[in-house]
């Protein structure tokens, strides 16, 4: 079993607290040494209580599934002697609600563009191919209820 952890702190200040007026900005404190500033997004939390400059939980989630998909798409494919020079995906994750009623990210769509290098190049087929076991491999998307569907390969 593999362990993973972040560290997160928050702190009151001189705020009421009770109120619900208090910030919802605080810290996300990770492994290698880096901070980021993290909040409630906006959407959730109207600013000034939530601190649209800072990653929020959804954004993090969205980013982590999307992250994990280009990895396992990266290893593939350098693994089936595809050069990959550049991805890029805007992922776009959907809060509804879920299936028992309650708020959920309920879909994430991933929509990668990727150039690659050299005379080997997939066809659609074999982009479809890496795709469907990038997204088989990554185990964040096995970890959420909502559908993670890969756009833009075809």
């Amino acid at each position: 079993m593999k362990r993973f952890e972040a560290t997160l702190a928050w702190q009151r200040g001189d705020q009421a607290f009770t109120d619900l007026r208090y910030s919802r900005a605080h810290r996300w404190h990770f492994d290698g040494g880096i901070d980021v500033p993290a909040s409630s997004s906006p959407l959730s939390v109207p600013v000034p209580l939530s601190d649209p400059a800072a990653v929020d939980p959804e954004e993090a989630l969205v980013a982590a599934a999307a992250s994990c998909h280009m990895l396992f798409f990266l290893s593939l494919a350098a693994a089936r002697g595809y050069v990959v020079d550049r991805y890029l995906d805007h992922a776009v994750g959907l809060l509804d609600t879920g299936p028992d009623g309650r708020p959920a990210i309920t879909r994430i769509v991933l929509d990668p563009v990727i150039a690659f290098d050299g005379e080997r190049q997939p066809d659609r087929a074999a982009l479809a191919e890496l795709h469907h076991e990038a997204h088989a491999r990554c185990y964040i998307a096995n970890s959420l209820k909502g559908d993670v569907v890969v756009e833009g390969y075809e």
